[in-house]
C-alpha cells in the first residue's frame, strides 16, 4: 500500500536492534485518517469472508481493529495482558511473547468474548516472528471461532514469522513488507 509505505519512508525511525519506530502515526499517535485507509483495504480483501468479529491484542492494535471494524460493521475484541476483574473467572489464556519488549504476557480473552459461531479477522500493526499473530489463532480457536485470517499493517518479512504462519495455512493480508532493514535503509517488498 503505497501511502503507509510513503508515511513510514517520511516519518518513521529506525532504533537500535532495527526496531521500526512507528509511533508518530501508527501505534502511539494514531493519524485515523491513514488508518482508516488501511480498515477500508482490509474490508477490500475480507469483505466476502462473512467477518463476524475483528480479534486484536493490547495496546497497539485496539486503535487499528476499531477503524477496521468499522467498515466490516462488527465488534472488536481485544486479548488483554492482565486479568482484571471484570474478565471474571471464565475465560481463555494462553502466553505470547513481545518481540519489541522482549517479556512474556499472559493473553486473555473471556469466553463469552469469542465462539463457535464467530468467523474473526485478526488485526495488528506489526507482524515480526509472528508470536502475536499465532497467540490469537489459537486463541480464536480455544473459543471455537473460526481465524479467516489477519490483516497486518506492517510485516518485517525477513524476520520469518509471516512465513511460518502461511505455511499452517492461514491468509495473511500485510500492507507493507520490509525485505531488510538497518539504520540507514529500509527496502520494501513489492
Amino acid at each position: 500500500m503505497d501511502i503507509l509505505k510513503q508515511r513510514i519512508i517520511d516519518s518513521a525511525e529506525v532504533l537500535p536492534g532495527n526496531v521500526l519506530k512507528v509511533d508518530s502515526f501508527l501505534n502511539h499517535q494514531i493519524d485515523v485518517e491513514l488508518v482508516s485507509k488501511l480498515g477500508a483495504e482490509w474490508y477490500e480483501r475480507f469483505k466476502n469472508e462473512g467477518i463476524t468479529k475483528i480479534l486484536t491484542i493490547e495496546s497497539a492494535g485496539i486503535g487499528i481493529a476499531c477503524l477496521t471494524a468499522q467498515y466490516f460493521k462488527v465488534p472488536v475484541v481485544y486479548a488483554k495482558k492482565s486479568r482484571g476483574v471484570t474478565v471474571g473467572n471464565d475465560y481463555h489464556t494462553t502466553k505470547v511473547v513481545s518481540y519489541t519488549h522482549g517479556q512474556v504476557y499472559d493473553v486473555i480473552i473471556s469466553k463469552n468474548a469469542i465462539s463457535k459461531d464467530d468467523k474473526v479477522l485478526i488485526i495488528d500493526d506489526f507482524l515480526a516472528n509472528g508470536s502475536a499473530i499465532k497467540v490469537l489463532i489459537h486463541i480464536a480457536e480455544m473459543g471455537g471461532a473460526t481465524v479467516a485470517g489477519a490483516g497486518v499493517a506492517i510485516e518485517k518479512a525477513y524476520l520469518g514469522g509471516g512465513k511460518d504462519i502461511r505455511a499452517m495455512g492461514y491468509r495473511i493480508e500485510s500492507l507493507v513488507k520490509i525485505k531488510s532493514i538497518n539504520s540507514k535503509t529500509i527496502t520494501f517488498d513489492e
